[in-house]
């Protein structure tokens, strides 16, 4: 005979505020880049369901968004569904107030209930500096060490990749920095500064000179269409991190070795590789993923440029917020809504 079932229970719903997020984070770059390597993995091992993410966007407010990134993580202990709400209002900045906000919902695999909400904005922007830091890793192998940064765009999500690099082991002698902004680049400046005093911070008014003077580049921009059109302001070879993907012209990424998060996912939504592929009407200038260069099977040659153009994966948010709620269950700080679901009897 087969043993019983065992009983369901629905789980406690907990809600973990944006400082909880933080204080989890905090510190720890090198351990949350190895969720993230390990995340990527698991992808490409067919252990994750991570359907195309969905665009909600509003006729009256073309600049703005809200991005529904919906996941499963399978595996014996980490297993977990769930779901990323994050919207996207550029106008926000005009305010004084970040352009990206976000809610992160877990999910219990056995009985679907969601049993946790956490702040997400700050799980998202350590995902990406975690992804970014990872790329920089890996596509600088078989490279000189770069000693000079460039920051196209100077954001959060710029101050995140930073403190990811620092935090797992990359100092640079130069950094420069460009923005249409001069308060988002007198900001950013000032926490490099601050950050890493031995540094010198140079901010081009162009991003022409900041791109020929930097080996690692990294753009975390708001641009929607490409405005960087020049190949041979990339001659020297460096590593880019595209992180904001839609800011280098098809004949860039026609001129580069391209690293991609997931193939398919990247291909849409004007994306820098998506125009590149309706240009040239194939995908073949993608040479592979990120896993593809951890697990070796694919390697950059160093005398081109080679860019990393991530789309975002749901896959990585829950696997940090996973990360992050079962830190907090261990500390004993989980904020549990009493009865959150109150309607639990099937006939009253």
């Amino acid at each position: 005979m087969n043993a019983p079932a065992a009983a369901l229970e629905v789980p406690p719903f907990a809600v973990i505020p944006g400082r909880q997020v933080k204080e989890i984070l905090r510190g720890r770059e090198n351990a949350v880049t190895k969720v993230v390597e390990a995340t990527y993995r698991l992808h490409a091992a067919g252990r994750t369901v991570n359907p195309p993410s969905s665009f909600l966007r509003f006729p009256d407010r073309p600049t703005s968004r809200i991005i529904s990134l919906a996941a499963s993580i399978g595996g014996d202990e980490d297993q977990v569904d769930g779901i990323k709400w994050i919207a996207s209002f550029p106008a926000n900045v005009r305010s004084g107030i970040p352009r990206a906000s976000a809610v992160l919902i877990l999910n219990d695999p056995a009985t679907g209930y969601p049993y946790a909400c956490m702040e997400s904005s700050v799980i998202s922007a350590a995902r990406t500096a975690a992804s970014a830091a990872a790329a920089a890793q890996r596509l600088g192998r078989g490279r000189p060490r770069p000693t000079r940064v460039g920051f196209v765009g100077t954001g959060l999500i710029a101050r995140y990749i930073h403190t990811y690099l620092s935090g797992t082991g990359w100092s640079f002698e130069h950094t420069g920095v460009h923005d249409l902004s001069a308060d988002s680049t007198a900001g950013f400046r000032l926490y490099l500064e601050q950050a890493d005093p031995t540094s010198t911070v140079t901010v081009h008014r162009d991003a022409e000179t900041l791109i020929r003077t930097s080996d690692l580049v990294v753009f975390a921009t708001v641009a929607g269409r490409p405005h960087i059109t020049e190949p041979s302001w990339f001659r020297h070879n460096p590593v880019v991190l595209h992180i904001s993907l839609r800011d280098l012209a098809p004949q860039i990424q026609l001129s580069a070795t391209n690293i991609v998060d997931d193939v398919e996912h990247v291909l849409r939504e004007a994306t820098s590789p998506h125009l590149t592929a309706q240009l040239v009407g194939n995908r073949n200038f993608i040479h592979g993923t990120l896993d593809d260069v951890i697990a070796g099977r694919v390697t950059p040659p160093p005398d081109r440029p080679v860019i990393f153009s991530p789309f975002g994966l749901g896959v990585l948010d829950l696997a940090v917020g996973k990360y992050v709620y079962d830190a907090v269950a261990r500390s004993g700080q989980l904020h549990l809504v009493d009865r959150f679901f109150d309607e639990l009897n099937r006939y009253g």
